[in-house]
């Protein structure tokens, strides 16, 4: 069973679309095995994105996932990684599937609706940013 950060940002939230997200989720069979929701500071945002600190976005993408509430999930399931970021799509929604969560809600590549671990160990710390372990439901 393998675990995954998903992040609904605060586009997402604004658009009132956590709902469909979580049903995307659980259409595919998985399982949610945390949740909340929270607004990040600055300070916050810049160590989730620490990886990202010499890009030229660096800035502009903290000071948009501090801009409003945002919805953090631990999800669980068989292949959850790559399930998640097939049901997410490309970061560009411009180049995403139809039918994933960024074709049809994102409005540009930072405002992108969601966000999901690329890798075991990315999803590890990403996990452990936000949740700990009494926090998680374990199954």
């Amino acid at each position: 069973m393998e675990r995954t950060l998903s992040i609904i940002k605060p586009d997402g939230v604004a658009k009132n679309v956590i709902g469909d997200v979580i049903r995307r989720f659980e259409t595919k069979g998985i399982k949610i095995a945390a949740m909340k929701m929270l607004q990040l500071t600055k300070t916050q945002a810049q160590g989730f994105y620490a990886v990202h600190k010499e890009r030229p976005f660096f800035n502009s993408l903290t000071d948009f996932m501090t801009s409003g509430p945002i919805v953090v999930m631990v999800l669980e399931g068989e292949d959850v990684i790559a399930e998640n970021r097939e049901l997410m799509g490309a970061t560009n929604f411009k180049d995403a599937k139809e039918g994933t969560i960024r074709k049809d809600y994102a409005t540009d590549i930072e405002k992108n609706v969601v966000h999901g671990s690329d890798a075991p160990e990315t999803a590890a710390f990403e996990i452990k940013y936000f949740f700990n372990d009494l926090e998680i439901q374990k199954r």
